[in-house]
């Protein structure tokens, strides 16, 4: 192999490593859901992500996520929340309404229709547990 042949292997392989960090491992932003009217109020900015990508709320309080999709790639068009059982299609530089009522405690994904735009929303008792 020449030096060139390695420049190339070598620039694949951070590139390969950076895109599975950012994708994968890269650093979250939270939000704890503001109470508002007795429904649980976060807005979502989509640009190249999710921000928050980690959304608090309770169990038994409807949840309000406003996603305002800034980023025009065909792979942010859509939010798919599978344990709520929903998707929706999420218009460029309009802000979509996502609502539902979270019934258990746990860890929940939200993607994009592709699965590389990842976020979670962690839903906790009312006691806190």
């Amino acid at each position: 192999m020449t030096g060139v042949d390695w420049i190339v292997v070598v620039g694949g392989v951070a590139l390969i490593g950076f895109i599975n960090w950012y994708f994968l491992l890269a650093p979250r932003t939270t939000a704890k859901a503001e109470v508002q009217g007795g429904v649980q109020a976060v807005p979502v900015l989509v640009d190249g992500g999710y921000q928050p990508s980690d959304i608090r709320v309770t169990a038994g309080t409807p949840v309000r996520l406003l996603f305002n999709r800034r980023d025009t790639s065909s792979c942010s068009e859509e939010v798919v929340l599978p344990e709520f059982g929903m998707k929706r299609f999420l218009p460029a530089n309009r802000t979509t309404l996502v609502e539902f009522v979270p019934t258990k405690a746990g860890t929940f994904e939200f993607t994009c229709g592709m699965g590389m735009l990842r976020g979670r929303i962690t839903v906790t008792s009312p006691e806190g547990r």
